[in-house]
């Protein structure tokens, strides 16, 4: 007999990961993808994981609602909602997926199924979800484009995909998200591939719907300006860590680590016209042949020997601040 899912705890945190890994073993090598992640995140806040690409963002997400190929080892624990991911079979994980946590890809185009319309493909998951009418999930599809304000949301309902342009295809897999009322929404990127009109807009519509239904976000993006429209605390990452979590305000405005130092160096806004970028040199390792010590000394300007041998541990500078890195523990010990 199957035993009744557990009563979420209000005071809990809504997303619990402690100590998360994953890896993906083949016969030619073993990809370190996520290397022991720890967060938490409450019902109503917003965090953005930032970082390049290949350090381990969209892993990290997937890992949540387990979304991996069977080649991926995960270790460590995932519990959203109260519920403990890891230990989920399949009938429990399907009702976590798009009832309780759902999540908005990377590229609409290949998410959504090309031969079936979105009011189809979100009638369909109201239906499995919650058992209601065709009929009535049709109408509350209906009631889901003209939330994320699809124009013309009743003849939408009857496109397809292809026939939709770039924004208003990212708008329907929203509106595909929220379609169960999740409580966490997970959004990989949503806006990389809309122009920069259009990806303002899909901002503020995300932040706005946020704040109305009182979600829990966790979104990824390497852009830092995104990360400034959208976030309340940010967590850095570089080779499958996280090196250097905060406030969004306080990590833009005094970055801890080099790497997040280099971000913001590297980084175009007002006021920089007729100014050189200062670039990160290199490129980030190989997750299959991580180096010895710290991940980003081969690039790191302030490296000293101590970070080609010894892996930093998490600094706590501040009760909302962590930094992997030695010069955030000199600072400490310098205070």
């Amino acid at each position: 007999m199957q035993q009744p899912s557990p009563v979420p705890d209000s005071a809990a945190p809504l997303v619990d990961v402690v100590d998360l890994s994953v890896r993906f073993v083949s016969k030619d090598a073993t990809v370190h993808a996520v290397n022991g992640v720890s967060f938490q995140l409450t019902a109503g806040e917003v965090l953005c994981i930032l970082g390049e690409s290949g350090s381990g963002k969209s892993v990290t997400m997937r890992a949540l609602l387990r979304l991996l190929p069977e080649t991926a080892r995960i270790s460590g624990q995932v519990r959203v909602d109260g519920r403990d991911v890891i230990a989920m079979a399949g009938n429990e994980l399907a009702r976590l997926r798009g009832g309780v946590a759902s999540m908005i890809f990377q590229e609409p185009m290949t998410a959504l199924d090309p031969v079936f319309t979105v009011g189809q493909q979100i009638a369909e998951t109201i239906v499995r979800h919650e058992g209601t009418s065709w009929a009535e999930a049709e109408k509350r599809g209906l009631e889901l484009l003209e939330l994320v304000q699809i124009p013309s949301a009743k003849r939408r309902l009857a496109s397809y995909p292809h026939e939709l342009s770039g924004g208003l295809r990212q708008r329907a897999m929203i509106a595909m998200a929220l379609s169960c009322r999740p409580r966490l929404l997970l959004a990989d990127e949503p806006t990389t591939a809309l122009d920069a009109t259009v990806q303002i807009q899909i901002l503020l519509l995300l932040r706005r719907l946020q704040e109305d239904l009182g979600m829990g976000v966790i979104f990824v993006t390497h852009d830092l300006g995104v990360a400034g429209e959208i976030a309340d605390r940010v967590a850095v990452m570089y080779a499958g860590r996280f090196i250097e979590t905060g406030p969004v305000v306080d990590l833009m405005e005094g970055p801890l680590h080099p790497y997040t130092q280099g971000l913001l160096g590297s980084t175009v806004h007002g006021g920089m016209r007729g100014q050189r970028l200062t670039a990160i040199p290199g490129s980030p390792p190989s997750l299959s042949e991580l180096p010895t010590g710290c991940a980003f000394a081969p690039r790191c300007p302030q490296a000293m020997d101590v970070c080609q041998t010894s892996e930093p541990t998490e600094r706590k500078p501040r009760p909302d601040r962590t930094a992997r890195c030695v010069l955030v523990e000199e600072s400490i010990q310098a205070a």
